[in-house]
């Protein structure tokens, strides 16, 4: 089980990025446009998902747990912009990457 984070514990998307580099399986489209994927530049997109290198996410630049950023935050899927800092997808991202939680 995942402890709650305490209510002073800031999450900094971009000092961390561990939700981006935690799964393959993760950054899938889900209810995007045809449209809306094909503005994902080409490199970067993979049948029905972002393309990763290992876990990570290929639209992620940076070291996890340092500086990250999203390349392609504005065009970035549904399911990246759902997640939310803090939440129990977030937490158990950090917690993979031994960050504080």
């Amino acid at each position: 089980m995942i402890p709650a984070p305490s209510p002073a514990a800031p999450f900094d998307c971009q000092l961390c990025g561990a939700c981006c580099s935690t799964s393959r399986e993760w950054p899938r489209f889900s209810l995007e446009s045809d449209e809306e994927i094909e503005r994902i530049p080409e490199p970067l997109r993979d049948v029905g998902a972002m393309r990763c290198e290992g876990e990570r996410c290929l639209a992620l630049s940076g070291r996890v747990g340092e500086a990250t950023r999203c390349t392609i935050y504005a065009l970035r899927p549904l399911v990246c912009r759902d997640c939310e800092p803090g939440d129990p997808e977030c937490l158990e991202a950090r917690q993979r990457f031994d960050l504080p939680i």
